[in-house]
């Protein structure tokens, strides 16, 4: 089979679920924003107070169709984490976090201003959590079924997230790589609400 064929026979879910799944990250999503609002303020807060720099961290990373877009978190890390300008994998006790970015990343707390990339489209509550091009392109090198994920839109969490870890090898990274797309050619609505609950359960 072509690499053509395979990018549109890979995805278990139908044009109708894929509009039904959309539908419901933009409720979701404008539902978490209101109701975790005063979680917003008080992370901002402590943020300006316990450390210097902007609270809102920003990233590109590559989506849908290997288009780029913007990713925020919640600042973890040092303003000058990656002061040499090389791309460097994030590990769980990285040394460059800061105090009150440790608990942030414990809680998972850090990945809450995703809800707006998934307001605007550029992510999915669920799928593939998207990368930089610096590492796609090492992961490549090994695998090009990477460039399957690029056939939908990248995910906050996934069971890749969930049960792989942090990413802070190329062998998770490859590994991780063969749980997204083992998900994406078995995604379905109901396998979406247990990942969903199975994150919360995690956090």
């Amino acid at each position: 089979m072509s690499q053509e064929k395979e990018s549109m026979n890979i995805d278990g879910m139908n044009g109708l679920e894929r509009s039904l799944k959309r539908v419901g990250d933009v409720v979701g999503a404008m539902f978490l924003l209101i109701v975790l609002s005063p979680i917003f303020l008080y992370i901002y807060i402590r943020q300006r107070w316990s450390a210097s720099g902007p609270v809102i961290y920003c990233q590109e990373r590559i989506g849908k169709g290997g288009k780029p877009f913007k990713i925020y978190k919640f600042r973890t890390m040092v303003v000058d984490a990656e002061k040499d300008g090389v791309p460097q994998l994030e590990q769980e006790d990285d040394p460059r976090l800061t105090e009150f970015g440790k608990v942030l990343r414990r809680h998972h707390l850090d990945e809450l201003p995703q809800i707006w990339n998934v307001l605007k489209g550029d992510m999915s509550f669920v799928g593939y959590r998207p990368e930089r091009q610096f590492f796609i392109d090492k992961i490549m090198e090994k695998n090009p079924d990477y460039q399957l994920l690029f056939h939908t839109v990248p995910g906050v969490t996934s069971l890749a997230t969930i049960e792989n870890g942090y990413t802070d090898t190329m062998e998770k990274m490859l590994k991780r790589l063969d749980m997204d797309l083992d998900y994406l050619r078995n995604r379905s609505l109901w396998l979406d609400v247990k990942i969903i609950f199975k994150t919360v359960f995690n956090i």
